[in-house]
C-alpha cells in the first residue's frame, strides 16, 4: 500500500517527539513493505528525501509561532486540492493525519476510498480538532492510554480512540554490565530536551544541590516552532547563564536523531525534569532502550513507560493538564514545583547511590519499550486503520 503522513512541520532531525514518532512510524511501514510517503509544508530543504513530499501552497518560516501552525485560513481550499491532487498522483491507499492543525486532519482531503487517521500527540478541544472528528477518520491513534483518559475527561468521546505509542528509530545497544556499573559509579546525569519552559531545565538547574559529585551535561534544542517569539533563545540563554554558576555543569547543542541513543547510553541516570506531564517522552523510551534508568515527575505517561527502570517524584497539580489556552479553551495547568525539582536530585543521588537498586532499573530498562519497534508498531497501526 501506499501511505500518506501529513506533518507540515516535520523536517529531518527535528527535535521534537511527534517528528520523530512519524520518522519511525514511515521506517516500520517500509520495512513491511508499504511505500509511506510525509507530507510537509515548504520550503525543500537539501537533506529531503524521495518520500518526503513538500506542499507549495503552505511554506513555513525559519521559525514559527505555534498557534499560528494550528489557525486555519480563511481560504483553504487551495491547500485542500494540492492534497487531493498529491493523494490522487501518489495512488494513496492510508491517508494519516498526525495532528487535526499541523497534520491537516481539519480538512480531511482524502480522495474517496482511501482510509484515514487521525493522530493525537496532545490533548486540544479547539475547533480544528472539532473539524477533524466531524470528517469521522476510520481511526482515531492516540499516542498512550494517559492521553485517551485527559481527552476523555475533557469532553472528549474518546471510548473508540486507539492507543499506540512511538517506535524508537534505532535499535538500543546498552553498554555492557561493567560499562554500566562504570557509569553508575562516575558517569555524568545527562538532559536531552526541546528549548521550552515546561520541559523544566531551567527549573532544574535553579535547584542544583549543593555538593552533587558528578558531571550534568544538558542539550537543548531549538525546533521549527515556539510558543512565543524568542521563547527558545531566552530558554538557551537562562540556562547556560544559569549553568554557568554551577560546577561542571554544561549546556551542549542539539545532536542528530541517530546520536540520542548512544549519548543517552554515556549517562549514569537520563533526568525528564518536564513539568508539563508528557503524553510519551521519546527521550525516555531512547534512555530506557540502552539500560539507563529515567528519574522524572510522577505524571503523565512517563511512569508507566518507565516502570521500575527508574525513580518518580510526585508533583502536586493544582489545575489539569492541558496543553494551550488555543487548543484546550481553558487557562493552562498549574504546577506546585514547590521543592520538586530538589527531589528530583535527591532520587537521582539515592539511585546512584544504591548499586543493587541502579543494577535492576538497568537490567529491566530494555524491557520497558522491548515492543516499540518500527516493524512492531506499524504492524499495529495498519490492524487499526485497515483491520486484520
Amino acid at each position: 500500500m501506499n501511505i500518506a503522513l501529513v506533518l507540515l512541520t516535520h523536517n529531518p532531525d527535528e527535535p521534537a517527539g511527534v517528528e520523530r514518532g512519524i520518522a519511525s512510524l514511515a521506517d516500520g511501514l517500509r520495512e513491511l513493505g508499504h511505500r509511506a510517503v510525509i507530507v510537509a509544508a515548504g520550503p525543500a530543504t537539501p537533506d529531503d528525501g524521495p518520500d518526503l513530499v513538500r506542499l507549495s501552497t503552505v511554506t513555513l518560516p525559519p521559525t514559527v509561532l505555534f498557534d499560528d501552525l494550528n489557525v486555519m485560513p480563511a481560504d483553504p481550499e487551495p491547500v485542500r486540492q494540492e492534497v487531493l491532487r498529491l493523494m490522487e498522483d501518489h495512488r494513496i491507499d492510508v491517508a494519516c493525519w498526525t495532528d487535526a492543525g499541523v497534520g491537516l486532519g481539519y480538512l480531511g482531503a482524502a480522495p474517496a476510498g482511501v482510509r484515514t487517521a487521525l493522530m493525537v500527540y496532545f490533548l486540544r478541544v479547539d475547533e480544528p480538532m472539532a473539524r477533524s472528528l466531524a470528517h469521522a477518520p476510520d481511526a482515531v491513534i492516540s499516542i498512550s492510554d494517559f492521553l485517551i483518559d485527559e481527552a476523555a475527561r475533557a469532553g472528549l468521546d474518546s471510548s473508540r480512540w486507539h492507543s499506540l505509542p512511538n517506535a524508537l528509530l534505532c535499535p538500543g545497544v546498552p553498554p555492557d554490565e561493567e560499562e554500566r556499573e562504570r557509569l553508575r559509579q562516575t558517569g555524568p546525569v545527562r538532559v536531552l530536551a526541546r528549548a521550552d519552559p515546561s520541559k523544566g531545565v531551567a527549573d532544574l538547574l535553579r535547584a542544583y544541590p549543593e555538593g552533587f559529585d558528578r558531571p550534568v551535561q544538558v542539550v537543548l534544542a531549538e525546533a521549527v516552532f515556539e510558543l512565543w517569539p524568542g521563547m527558545q533563545d531566552d530558554m538557551i540563554t537562562e540556562c547556560r547563564q544559569l549553568a554557568a554558576e554551577l560546577p561542571d555543569v554544561e549546556i551542549l547543542p542539539a545532536i542528530p536523531w541517530t546520536e540520542a541513543q548512544p549519548f543517552l547510553a554515556g549517562a549514569s541516570v537520563v533526568l525528564v525534569p518536564s513539568t508539563s506531564p508528557e503524553t510519551f517522552c521519546n527521550v525516555a523510551a531512547e534512555a530506557l532502550s540502552v539500560g539507563t534508568p529515567v528519574v522524572g515527575y510522577d505524571f503523565g505517561h512517563l511512569p508507566v513507560l518507565t516502570g521500575k527502570a527508574g525513580r518518580m517524584v510526585e508533583l502536586n497539580v493544582v489545575s489539569g493538564f492541558g496543553h494551550l489556552p488555543a487548543l484546550t479553551g481553558s487557562t493552562l495547568k498549574t504546577i506546585d514545583l514547590d521543592d520538586a525539582p530538589a527531589r528530583l536530585w535527591r532520587a537521582t543521588a539515592e539511585l546512584l547511590a544504591d548499586p543493587d537498586a541502579y543494577r535492576e532499573a538497568s537490567r529491566q530498562a530494555p524491557h520497558q519499550v522491548a515492543g516499540h519497534t518500527p516493524v512492531a508498531v506499524a504492524r499495529e497501526f495498519l490492524r487499526m486503520v485497515v483491520g486484520d
